[in-house]
């Protein structure tokens, strides 16, 4: 490692925080790539445990039409 950088730390972890509710579209979509991707681990910088917790309320917040599957939007589009 280099001198004066430090690893980060899981948010999650120092808040105690241990459910993660896929109805918080806000904190989710800090989460989701400007494509509709799940950002990595080491981009977000939260645990494993949390990341699994993470995917899966994106997922879930995905499939009952909270957040889009892909970033792209029909008004974006040029037809």
């Amino acid at each position: 490692m280099t001198a004066g950088r430090s690893k980060k730390k899981c948010g999650y972890c120092a808040e105690k925080i241990e459910y993660i509710d896929f109805k918080n579209i806000r904190l989710l979509k800090r989460f989701v790539s400007q494509y509709g991707k799940i950002v990595p681990r080491y981009y977000s910088g939260v645990c494993v445990a949390h990341q699994k917790r993470l995917a899966n309320a994106v997922k879930l917040a995905r499939e009952v039409a909270m957040l889009p599957y892909s970033g792209r939007s029909m008004a974006s589009t040029k037809f």
